[in-house]
């Protein structure tokens, strides 16, 4: 019956889709008239009467998607006054690009004769954001009854508070420190999986503080969902970050209300963006199945992967336009290496090939800044700059110079070919950062790998003896070897020049020795999680520094507060 539904609504589809390219056209041919001549008040009604008329086919036809985006787009045509001034460009280019997505959006469509209306959110939050009303949740499309909620917490591991009064308002602030700590790695796009597993944990952090308080379940399905995001390699989008730092308010209740904000209910709404971060992860893990048919629904079969890669080709050019970018590109970048090699070779060298290299140089950094590839544009401007220098210090370059040149080249080459697969994104541009670290020295490069590789196994040795003495009555052997371990890892650290980073090893190593093996009493348990806290910490940061990423100092004040909340 469903498939009959589908063909319906496709045969449907098909009788009305040259109206629809027609009207589109229509609606776009009238809003650029209205844009060069803002006092013809006729065109801009003629566009909001061809949007009119698309929403009403879309209603027909039933494309959720397409429906939502005209009426947004026919409120902010109407925001826009007949003799517009320049301070509504704004309004009217995002309009434009809104026809040109639903264009394309119709295409897609009728090639995949799947309705996803979840693709067309992100311009139809653009349009709500231009006319500074609030953007749609990500689960704007997805019908779901949350009222009835069933218990998320009962598959985590949650052990109760124990110890001192204070226990509580040590381990909230901890717990939000951490929350903020991966939020900013989020926002700042900084390595993601760290993020999620900081996230994981303080989720659980507050899950434990509001242990059988109504507030505990948003936090229990909150570590649900970050685990399922870690799990299927998740982004985060701009709807997920405005999540995100809406749930901080719910953290910092946690520390400055008290227990009194745990008492009441998480709001319908963040509940059912966590479920539809579920359902959209596609996870067939045993917990999310669990959750999901609580609400009889099962793991999506149209998950995030396949979300983003439809995105892609929805929003960015079309593979043939990118391939034939990267051709172009990489003919000029042939021209390039083939002058370089002559002067490598010492083939009649000339100093005026140095001009002419340069000015190419230069006309490909102007290209790649208009494909906002910012930080391409800037090596191929660096390498034009010495070029330039070259030539008016009336020299060949060395040997060396010459090389480093050749790189740089290569290495931008090497971001344009991967055009036609990663498409003109931030992770294209990144690849500039991965060419510019081959300046580094390649025997430090392998010292940071090797003492990284060291301090992971020391790290994960440290918390599996912790570990293991808890578990035996507080055997001191399991920890005999630690603050010896760990003092080696401490001066590889120093080796490659990360002082920060061995300062809490050595804070962490006295800690041990002094509050564990050297104390006649058992330690207090806010002692063993603390410490363990700092050790997970300091693992995620050496994490970072392994793969050659930016290293997240962040991740040392983390584990600097969690030693110093319980006075090591």
């Amino acid at each position: 019956m469903v498939q009959s539904s589908l063909a319906t609504k496709s045969q449907s589809f098909d009788l009305v889709k040259s109206e629809i390219e027609q009207t589109i056209k229509q609606a776009e041919s009238s809003l650029e008239r209205f844009q060069e001549n803002r006092e013809s008040g006729e065109d801009l009604q003629n566009c909001v009467d061809y949007l009119n008329q698309l929403r009403g086919i879309f209603i027909l036809v039933e494309l959720r998607g397409g429906t939502l985006l005209c009426q947004e787009a026919v409120s902010m045509a109407n925001d826009v006054p007949v003799g517009a001034n320049d301070d509504k460009n704004i309004l009217l280019t995002t309009l434009s690009t809104a026809l040109f997505i639903l264009r394309r959006y119709v295409e897609y469509y009728h090639q995949q004769r799947e309705d996803h209306p979840e693709l067309l959110l992100p311009v139809i939050n653009e349009l709500r954001e231009a006319r500074k009303e609030k953007p749609y949740p990500e689960s704007r499309f997805f019908d779901v009854d949350v009222r009835e909620r069933p218990d998320f917490c009962c598959d985590l591991t949650l052990r109760p508070l124990e110890g001192a009064e204070n226990e509580y308002e040590i381990l909230a602030r901890r717990m939000r420190l951490t929350f903020q700590v991966a939020l900013l790695g989020i926002l700042r796009e900084r390595n993601e999986v760290v993020s999620k597993k900081l996230m994981s944990r303080a989720a659980r952090g507050f899950a434990r503080l509001c242990q059988g308080a109504p507030m505990g379940q948003m936090w229990c399905l909150l570590a649900m969902v970050t685990d399922a995001m870690l799990d299927r390699a998740m982004g985060f989008n701009k709807a997920r970050k405005r999540l995100l730092m809406r749930l901080e308010k719910y953290a910092r209740e946690v520390v400055y209300v008290g227990k009194v904000a745990t008492t009441k209910d998480a709001p319908d709404s963040i509940v059912k963006d966590l479920i539809y971060l579920l359902y959209r992860s596609g996870s067939a893990n045993p917990e999310v199945v669990k959750v999901l048919g609580a609400y009889s629904l099962t793991p999506s079969d149209f998950p995030d992967s396949m979300l983003d890669a439809h995105a892609r080709r929805l929003y960015g050019p079309g593979s043939d336009v990118l391939r034939s970018l990267s051709e172009a590109l990489q003919e000029e970048l042939n021209q390039l290496k083939d002058k370089l090699d002559i002067i490598e070779r010492g083939i009649e060298p000339d100093l005026a090939e140095l001009a002419s290299i340069a000015d190419a140089l230069e006309r490909l950094a102007n290209t790649l800044l208009m494909l906002d590839l910012n930080r391409l544009a800037g090596i191929a401007r660096e390498e034009a700059s010495r070029l330039r220098k070259w030539e008016s210090e009336n020299r060949l370059p060395a040997e060396d110079e010459l090389y480093r040149l050749a790189d740089s080249v290569l290495g931008v080459e090497d971001a344009v070919m991967q055009i036609v697969t990663r498409g003109i994104t931030s992770e294209t541009d990144a690849l500039a950062s991965a060419s510019g670290r081959r300046e580094e020295s390649i025997y430090l490069q392998e010292a940071i790998w090797v003492v990284a590789e060291e301090a992971r196994g020391a790290l994960t040795l440290a918390k599996r003896a912790i570990t293991a003495f808890m578990e035996s009555d507080y055997d001191k052997l399991h920890l005999a070897n630690l603050p010896a371990t760990l003092h080696s890892i401490w001066g590889g650290l120093e080796m490659v020049d990360d002082p920060k980073a061995a300062g809490v090893i050595a804070r962490v190593a006295a800690s041990i020795q002094e509050r564990l093996l050297d104390a006649r009493e058992p330690p207090a348990i806010q002692v063993l999680e603390a410490l363990a806290d700092a050790l997970t910490s300091l693992e995620y940061y050496i994490e970072s520094i392994g793969r050659r990423e930016e290293s997240n100092a962040d991740l040392l004040k983390l584990a600097e507060s969690s030693l110093a909340d319980v006075g090591l």
